[in-house]
């Protein structure tokens, strides 16, 4: 959650913000940061650096974005149901499941018990969908191989 947080900050945002907002936020940016715009070779690479944490941040926040979400809930839900875990690994509260389809998720503010739980219990996937895939917040990570070949 403190990456959210930071990233929000960042771009001076809320939690209620929209993707249009986000996008218009982002463009405005981009084009007070973007190091082609720099001519002194010192402050081009801070711009640089700063450009490069606005893109990351802002993909991010729309990866997590409630019309992200909800655009794509058809696809998670269809993974989270059908396809088995393959991986589990966590990191600070952060935890990303990659399950056989070739789909990954990162959740994040998930307690480390939590994730003790999963590692332990006798059928992940089930506990996985009482207690993870709907409580925490998540975003895609990798797309499915499915979805890669289709297009």
């Amino acid at each position: 959650m403190r990456k959210v947080i930071e990233y929000r900050k960042l771009l001076g945002v809320d939690k209620a913000v929209t993707l249009s907002e986000l996008k218009s936020l982002y463009r405005n940016f981009m084009k007070k940061f973007h190091p082609d715009r720099i001519q002194d070779e010192a402050m081009k690479l801070e711009v640089e650096e700063k450009s490069k944490h606005i893109i990351e941040a802002y993909h991010f926040l729309v990866s997590i974005a409630p019309e992200t979400i909800e655009a794509t809930l058809e696809e998670y839900n269809n993974t989270t149901t059908n396809s088995a875990i393959a991986d589990i690994r966590y990191t600070g509260k952060r935890l990303r499941i990659d399950f056989l389809d070739g789909s990954g998720y990162e959740y994040y503010g998930v307690p480390e018990n939590t994730y003790v739980k999963l590692v332990n219990a006798d059928s992940q996937g089930r506990f996985a969908r009482r207690h993870i895939y709907t409580s925490f917040l998540y975003r895609n990570v990798c797309k499915s191989s499915l979805v890669l070949q289709e297009n």
